[in-house]
């Protein structure tokens, strides 16, 4: 049944497994795109609009670093699911509509710290695999999407901090 959902027979190869799982980091991040988006506008502090405008900047010049591994490896680029970042984006909205907007922000990164979590398992993960298929070209395109995950994270949990502690909660 799985293989019918993905429309195709298993993968069978170190390299096609390589290539599924960079299919599916493109789904990720184009996701994650349009997710920023949409967090703009429900987010109520300019100073976290800002930032995820940035954030949407960045994720938009790390789709291309993809497409440009894609091209690396002779492939064209070819979404595959990611049922995580799916996960991520619906516990996202729901949280969203649950609580007050007046919590919109703390809801806005708490998901944007889960997602770059996400986010960097899958770049390392992908970067152990390039590496073994000797696509050394590949590694740094893969290695500064995921340097630019790591900053990005350890920038979600500053403003995370600030904001617990500008609603008066005690970190």
């Amino acid at each position: 049944m799985l293989d019918d959902m993905l429309g195709r027979t298993k993968v069978e190869s170190p390299k096609e497994l390589f290539i599924h799982n960079l299919g599916a980091c493109l789904t990720m991040e184009n996701t994650v795109e349009e997710m920023l988006g949409k967090l703009i506008e429900e987010a109520n502090d300019s100073e976290l609009k800002q930032k995820l405008r940035h954030h949407r900047e960045e994720t938009q010049a790390q789709i291309r670093n993809l497409h440009q591994v894609f091209q690396s490896i002779g492939e064209e680029p070819k979404e595959q699911p990611c049922p995580a970042i799916e996960g991520i984006e619906k516990e996202g909205e729901t949280s969203l509509r649950l609580t007050a907007d007046e919590l919109n922000d703390a809801v806005i990164l708490a998901g944007c710290a889960e997602t770059e979590h996400h986010e960097i398992a899958v770049y390392e993960n992908l970067i152990v695999h390039a590496n073994a298929l000797g696509q050394e070209d590949v590694v740094a395109l893969l290695q500064e999407n995921l340097e630019q995950e790591q900053h990005t994270l350890g920038e979600v949990l500053k403003a995370t901090l600030k904001d617990a502690q500008r609603s008066g909660v005690k970190a």
